[in-house]
């Protein structure tokens, strides 16, 4: 668990916008993305009770044609501690039938809040 502004990790005014805006565009300078996904407690937390998941990290899946590797180096500087994967269709298919519950927020925003 990163260490750095440790009440900064689970605000998600500050955290979406981050993952929807300059990370998309990030990984989108090396491929197209076709889903992000929010996965682990987020995603079956609802939005109202993520004060409770202060200090934990966001668990986050990028569907693009190809894996990248070593994706959280994207996320260090940032003062937000990610679980970050980027993974191909069929990958991601695998980790998604193995989470719990997950969320799209890109192309779709299944979440009831405004990013």
């Amino acid at each position: 668990m990163s260490q750095i502004k440790l009440d900064m990790i689970w605000q998600h005014n500050t955290v979406l916008p981050y993952i929807l805006g300059q990370l998309r565009q990030t990984i989108e300078a090396i491929t197209p993305i076709q889903h992000i996904y929010l996965i682990g407690s987020r995603a079956y937390t609802p939005v109202q009770e993520w004060h409770i998941l202060e200090g934990k990290d966001w668990d986050i899946l990028v569907v693009c044609a190809f894996a990248i590797v070593n994706t959280k180096v994207w996320t260090t500087d940032k003062n937000y501690h990610i679980d970050l994967t980027v993974a191909n269709p069929q990958k991601a298919a695998a980790l998604l039938q193995n989470a719990k519950n997950a969320l799209e927020l890109y192309p779709n925003n299944e979440l009831q809040i405004t990013v």
